[in-house]
């Protein structure tokens, strides 16, 4: 037992240190790999075996260090490997465009909202074209509203010098003493008695007519009857003559009952 407990080893006498080989690289050489957990960024299709994978699948990656730089941004490049044929699968950051590269082993899936109509991605030219036609629509906007407001603006200018233009032509007109020289219009006072004058002479023409038409009935009448014509009035009696009276005169009605020889009793009341 005690042999199993002891901490030296045995050397041989041929034993030559100088002849071991040392396999592991020295501290610090080579790109900086780490294993990280990450998930898909993006949908691919694995081009060995035609696999799907879709975005966000889990996959324990390896994480390496790039040389390259955006700006002072370094660039990192991920190795996965696909989930039906094993085959290795590369990518990296893109921070350029905020998104990553597939380098090689699959092939990135189409994505409509990051491709152009013309089926390539946006270039920092068509970027900034994209950007200089939205800016032009949007002062076209803005000049269209400030014409549109200018618009309204001279209207109102134009309404308020009409108003001052009237004004100083009323003015003008206007005597010494404070008194309009032409013709002053009718108040509603006045109006409403004039109009009630020329209603009230219309009538009395009207019954005037009416007058002389019964008049010429009962001439007529009287000379069928063989009376003479009835004597001529003048205008200033007909004038002193007062308005017929339109009231509703109800009539007796006439009592058949003594024609056919029927007699009515008494009443008790």
């Amino acid at each position: 037992m005690s042999e199993r407990k002891v901490l030296t080893k045995y050397y041989p006498p041929d034993f030559d240190p100088s002849k071991i080989t040392r396999s592991r690289a020295p501290k610090g050489a080579g790109p900086k790999v780490q294993t990280v957990r990450l998930m898909a960024p993006f949908p691919m299709k694995c081009t060995a075996c035609g696999e799907y994978i879709y975005k966000g699948r889990k996959f324990n990656a390896r994480k390496e260090t790039t040389e390259e730089k955006y700006y002072s941004i370094p660039i990192y490049r991920f190795y996965i490997r696909c989930t039906r044929c094993s085959g290795e699968i590369t990518f990296k950051t893109d921070p350029k465009n905020m998104d990553y590269e597939c380098e090689r082993g699959a092939k990135r899936n189409t994505e409509p909202w990051r491709m152009n109509g013309a089926g390539k991605q946006e270039s920092d030219e068509e970027r900034l074209d994209r950007l200089e036609r939205e800016e032009e629509e949007k002062n076209a906007m803005q000049e269209l509203e400030t014409k549109t407001l200018d618009a309204k603006r001279e209207m109102a200018v134009a309404d308020a010098l009409d108003e001052i233009r009237t004004r100083n032509a009323r003015n003008e007109r206007m005597g010494k003493d404070g008194a309009e020289v032409t013709v002053a219009r009718e108040s509603i006072d006045e109006e409403r008695e004039r109009q009630d004058r020329e209603d009230e002479e219309a009538a009395r023409q009207a019954f005037m007519r009416r007058h002389e038409a019964m008049e010429e009935v009962i001439d007529d009448e009287e000379y069928d009857a063989g009376v003479g014509p009835a004597p001529a009035i003048t205008k200033e009696e007909a004038l002193a003559m007062p308005p017929p009276s339109f009231k509703r005169v109800v009539k007796k009605k006439k009592d058949h009952a003594a024609a056919l020889g029927i007699k009515k009793k008494p009443s008790l009341v």
